[in-house]
């Protein structure tokens, strides 16, 4: 009895790790479609550095995920090579830009 459940479970878990691969599989072809669309971060990096330019906080190797690209413009297909619509932000700053105009509003429609 015992080892019927173990085979039932190592069915299950194979089957998850199979839907996984598809998973890896979809990821890949669609950065084979759209490969400018992760290469423009690491051209703004280069550009514009690894700091963010609101809050002028510097970053290192081991923390520039946490620096963002955003799209001066709100386009994010708008990608210039010379990166004149872009400006790294950090997480922190980038937050702070894009709920600007949702707190303006909200502050315009009260009353």
């Amino acid at each position: 009895m015992r080892n019927r459940r173990y085979r039932v479970y190592r069915r299950g878990r194979t089957g998850k790790a199979r839907s996984r691969g598809a998973g890896d599989d979809l990821i890949s072809k669609l950065k084979r479609i759209h490969p400018a669309a992760e290469d423009y971060r690491e051209q703004s990096l280069k550009i514009h550095g690894l700091i963010c330019a609101k809050c002028a906080r510097e970053f290192g190797d081991k923390d520039r995920h946490l620096l963002t690209v955003h799209h001066k413009d709100g386009n994010p297909k708008n990608n210039p090579p010379d990166g004149s619509n872009w400006e790294n932000l950090c997480v922190y700053c980038h937050d702070d830009e894009h709920s600007r105009g949702l707190l303006g509003d909200y502050l315009s429609n009260e009353k």
